[in-house]
């Protein structure tokens, strides 16, 4: 059966071993099953399966070299192994255990966010229900009088204020799905599209009376060291768009705050969609990471990548013997912007000014295995399969992209 990916033929293919090390890449850090990621990348189950057992063996996809240190981020020893499964049922629980105590959050009279006057009565009114809290008391504690209290208990529920309660409802669940990080333009669109007839103010205003609020990004603190070796030419010169998948992908780095101490984080994203093709963690940032992100992503592509052009800033791990040899091997020419110019990498420092402010920062580490583990199911779950993109049409970048093979192919048929 021909792959996802349309490189399988009659004829046996060859692999590089940067392409089996990108592809073990995907198993290990994501977690997913072999046979899922195999049938992805064009490869048969059982030829990815014995990469990855050989990996876990001697810290190498292939046959044709000797065991070597295993990447930052790349093999892991049995303990972390047994960590990860162990965070796996632990987070399982813990997401079990927040939808039940998502009503009791706040307890009796505890912190009120509406300011509808039907719905701060109702409140008071579930108080004396659940909680056996006195109306009297109720109202005194909230600041209202009984006889307001009354007047809205019993006040009809109008048409308007049903639609405005339901409203609510759904920008919450919006609001939540996105990890609670869209605004109002976001939830908006959202809304739109289910059918809803709502301005963006309107949901401005309702997300402001519940308290949802979408994070907003900031500047961060690069981790460049400009390296010693002569720069590739400026061939984006801040040009940050693309016609297609695979025409320009860029490269950058940042760090995450564990238990343990900083966990660096290498990554790789197309201009087309804003995907992330491929990413590395290690507890140094160093050339072993930056190569272990561009391996994963040429591995996600199906391996043959010649033509990208790789944008990046002057770092010395971009500009290091190994990295620019890797990158002549799979085809892929280097850019590099000026030094100390962070619009000319502006995707990359963008992109990972979402990470942190999205997720990272929203969450606290104790291992950098735990990292590691959330992050990545994050990736794969969130990042590339929902989360909305302006450049992307507010599609995701997964969506994006199959919408335009499917336009590409009706093209070609015409």
């Amino acid at each position: 059966m021909q792959g996802k990916l349309g490189f399988m033929g009659s004829k046996q293919r060859t692999y590089t071993p940067e392409f089996r090390e990108g592809a073990v890449r995907i198993v290990i850090e994501t977690g997913r099953p072999i046979p899922e990621v195999a049938e992805e990348l064009g490869v048969h189950s059982g030829t990815l399966h014995s990469w990855v057992s050989r990996w876990r063996r001697n810290g190498s996809a292939s046959s044709d070299r000797p065991a070597e240190p295993a990447p930052p981020g790349g093999r892991m020893r049995e303990a972390e192994r047994a960590e990860l499964e162990r965070l796996r049922r632990e987070m399982s629980e813990k997401n079990k255990r927040i939808r039940e105590l998502e009503m009791e959050l706040h307890g009796p009279l505890g912190e009120v966010t509406v300011t509808d006057p039907a719905a701060l009565a109702a409140f008071i009114g579930n108080q004396r229900t659940e909680h056996c809290v006195p109306h009297r008391l109720a109202c005194r504690v909230l600041g209202v009088s009984e006889s307001w209290f009354y007047k809205w208990r019993d006040k009809p529920t109008t048409a308007r204020e049903i639609r405005r309660g339901q409203l609510a409802d759904v920008i919450r669940q919006i609001f939540e799905g996105s990890g609670g990080t869209y605004g109002s333009p976001k939830v908006w669109l959202l809304l739109v599209r289910a059918g809803w007839r709502v301005s963006v103010n309107t949901v401005a205003r309702l997300m402001a009376e519940h308290g949802l609020a979408g994070r907003k990004i900031r500047r961060r603190r690069g981790l460049t060291r400009p390296g010693k070796r002569p720069a590739a030419p400026d061939f984006v010169r801040r040009d940050f768009t693309a016609d297609a998948p695979d025409q320009v992908w860029c490269g950058d780095m940042t760090e995450i705050t564990t238990g343990e101490g900083k966990l660096y984080l290498a990554t790789v994203i197309d201009l087309f969609s804003r995907r992330l093709l491929g990413y590395a963690m290690g507890a140094r940032h160093d050339t072993e990471l930056v190569l272990a992100s561009l391996n994963m992503a040429a591995a996600t592509r199906g391996g043959d990548v010649k033509g990208v052009i790789f944008h990046s800033d002057r770092g010395s791990e971009y500009g290091s013997r190994r990295f620019r040899r890797a990158c002549r091997r799979l085809g892929v020419t280097q850019s590099m912007g000026r030094v100390g110019s962070c619009s000319d990498n502006a995707v990359s420092e963008a992109s990972n000014s979402v990470l942190k402010v999205e997720y990272v920062h929203r969450h606290t580490f104790a291992t950098r295995t735990e990292a590691r583990l959330r992050f990545a199911t994050w990736i794969t779950g969130f990042y590339n399969t929902h989360r909305l993109h302006s450049v992307c049409g507010y599609q995701s970048p997964i969506d994006y992209e199959h919408d335009h093979r499917a336009n590409s192919a009706l093209e070609l048929a015409a």
